[in-house]
């Protein structure tokens, strides 16, 4: 079919990004929207265009969030000022101190759990990242960042990206896209995060009764914790008699949403 014959013909722009285009996004978009930013680098990127496209009802974002060049661009005078639309001004002076003494690899969380928690303080209360690394897999790449205001549409991009994650530990997605890491599977068979899982949901839910949904719900925000991580450990728990399910009696190896867990208390 021919664009001129389609109901809702696309809108196609073309200026650079800054107070234009935010105007632009609020005389044309009120309806549910999946924007995609990609800034070809850092300019342009703000947290005042990102809190713009998620102002509506409705509408997320996913934009690419260029590592490299912002981990330089942090301690670089002549792109302060980008810097500080990305991060707001006082959270980038505080990062750029943090950032002072740290290792590589310390540097980027850092920097990642700083762009999410910006995001939190514009109305993006679910940051979801997912890391792209170079083909030697040992530096990061970039990252595509996706930011909701509603759990709905977290959890659902949680579970696409959970499936195009390069490994998987226990079942529990590393949320990176790793082309080295064919080559590496025994970092990855060491890691043990299910058994991490049954220990917090012990320790967090102890003495409680509540369903799978309940838990799953409460818990696996800011982590990468899939349903299925969860279900699958329920079902080890109540194997080991370490939890109490109703009803007990299912279809061999399923938890619905549905099912009552009753938490043992602590242990004093």
């Amino acid at each position: 079919m021919a664009i001129d014959q389609l109901t809702k013909k696309p809108v196609v722009l073309n200026m650079d990004v800054g107070e234009k285009i935010l105007q632009r996004f609020g005389e044309i978009w009120a309806i549910p929207t999946l924007f995609f930013i990609d800034p070809w680098g850092y300019k342009g990127l703000s947290l005042r265009l990102i809190g713009s496209s998620i102002m509506n009802w409705g509408c997320d974002c996913i934009f690419f969030f260029n590592y490299n060049r912002i981990n330089m661009g942090l301690h670089n005078d002549a792109v302060e000022e980008h810097m500080n639309s990305l991060f707001g001004k006082e959270g980038a002076d505080t990062l750029r101190k943090q950032l002072q003494p740290m290792q590589p690899y310390q540097r980027e969380l850092t920097i990642a759990e700083a762009i999410c928690q910006s995001l939190k303080e514009i109305g993006g209360t679910y940051p979801l990242p997912f890391r792209f690394k170079h083909a030697t897999g040992k530096r990061t790449s970039h990252h595509l960042i996706f930011v909701s205001k509603n759990v709905r549409g977290y959890s659902i991009m949680k579970e696409i990206m959970a499936k195009e994650s390069s490994t998987t530990e226990q079942g529990v997605p590393c949320f990176e896209y790793d082309p080295a890491t064919i080559y590496q599977p025994l970092l990855f068979d060491l890691a043990r995060p299910l058994d991490e899982l049954e220990d917090m949901l012990l320790d967090e839910f102890a003495g409680q009764t509540m369903t799978m949904l309940q838990v799953y719900d409460q818990h696996h925000v800011g982590k990468r914790y899939i349903k299925k991580n969860y279900k699958d450990i329920l079902l080890k728990l109540e194997a080991e008699n370490k939890i109490t399910a109703s009803p007990s009696k299912r279809r061999k190896n399923t938890f619905g949403d549905d099912v009552k867990i009753t938490f043992p208390p602590k242990q004093s």
